[in-house]
């Protein structure tokens, strides 16, 4: 089977899960494209050579642009942060180099924007890293909303809150600095993303963006702790939206409700291999919602295990997206969501930022 050499600009948490993923994708999808692990970049020589000898990478280097020159090299996974995105995309997209970028793309709107043009521009296939929505159970729901299994969708409720700032006391780091390592350029960009794939494109926002605890023990904070979000979207769906980074007790709330004329769907990320499903017909009495345990039977899950309810992880996730990556690279025909649509997920999250500064409703058409 065809090689394909990848190179991973970032070694660390996001770094290392596309380092694995790269080296099982091949196993468990049975790619047409078989990755290779060409080099790895990291901030200084050591730190990336540490990295090439635990995730089995040829090369190491500390310079993002010898990675995307290098010759072995035929598609990159930008896992670094926020501001370092546009220009080693532009640079690869330069060189006719398929990109896959960690959310969210860039750290501003100017730059989601210039990365978009770049890869439209180039022709060459892009995607971004929105893990979440690819469990088997969310690519369920997705099936189930799109063959009209609920009815027409009425109202949706999305949140992705966490607690690892809960705690006033914990001391301010990089996270508490900058709006991209805020709630709203964190964790807000999954949940508009899923919100997006499961309902639709938005058309309006009404935000509110607070910072909870101004200071920490070694510093203030300069970032928001949590949001909310009303919105509606362009097909006439109200909805709701809540991202925390001090929601006490939440781990991975990474969950959603949506109510529709002939049933309902819920889910939680801290649960991910179920999917709780509500159908409008029988006996009142006998109505009530079902838990169903994602299996062979759901997209992208056999690959993994031939048992239902064994269940998918976090790790999985990345594979499923890497399979995704690959097949788009092999086929020339892109697959979701590509830059285009982080782009979109920006567009709604400036607007959000927008409405709570000014305390009105936004158009997203205006952003």
């Amino acid at each position: 089977m065809p090689e394909i050499g990848i190179g991973i600009v970032g070694g660390g948490y996001m770094g290392k899960a596309h380092s694995v993923a790269m080296s099982a994708v091949g196993a468990v999808f049975n790619t047409a494209l078989r990755p290779q692990l060409e080099v790895i970049c990291a901030s200084s020589t050591e730190s990336a050579e540490r990295y090439r000898a635990a995730y089995g990478f040829q090369r190491a280097t500390d310079d993002w642009r010898a990675l995307v020159e290098d010759p072995k090299v035929d598609a990159i996974v930008i896992a670094s942060p926020q501001e370092t995105h546009r220009h080693i995309a532009e640079a690869a997209f330069a060189i006719g180099k398929p990109v896959l970028c960690e959310k969210p793309l860039g750290a501003s709107l100017e730059d989601s924007l210039a990365m978009t043009r770049a890869a439209e521009d180039a022709g060459v296939v892009n995607m971004v890293g929105f893990n979440y929505i690819r469990t088997p159970a969310s690519q369920y729901a997705r099936k189930l909303i799109a063959d009209g299994e609920i009815g027409d969708i009425t109202w949706f409720r999305g949140e992705h809150t966490e607690d690892f700032y809960a705690d006033p006391d914990a001391p301010a780091t990089w996270r508490t600095t900058g709006m991209a390592n805020g709630t709203i350029g964190d964790l807000a960009p999954h949940m508009v993303n899923g919100a997006l794939a499961l309902i639709g494109p938005i058309a309006q926002v009404m935000a509110d963006v607070e910072t909870v605890h101004r200071t920490r023990p070694g510093g203030e904070v300069t970032n928001d702790d949590h949001a909310q979000m009303m919105c509606r979207f362009e097909n006439g769906v109200m909805g709701n939206l809540y991202f925390s980074r001090v929601a006490t007790g939440r781990k991975m709330g990474y969950a959603y409700e949506i109510s529709g004329t002939k049933g309902a769907i819920r889910f939680d990320q801290e649960d991910q291999n179920a999917l709780w499903l509500y159908r409008r017909e029988g006996p009142e009495g006998q109505r009530g919602f079902t838990k169903i345990l994602t299996g062979p039977a759901h997209p992208d899950y056999e690959p993994f295990c031939q048992g239902p309810g064994h269940g998918t992880g976090y790790q999985d996730q990345i594979i499923i997206e890497a399979k995704d990556f690959l097949k788009a690279i092999h086929t020339g025909n892109p697959i979701w969501p590509t830059f285009r649509d982080g782009h979109e997920v920006n567009r709604v999250l400036a607007a959000a930022l927008a409405s709570s500064d000014q305390r009105q409703w936004k158009d997203i058409s205006d952003f």
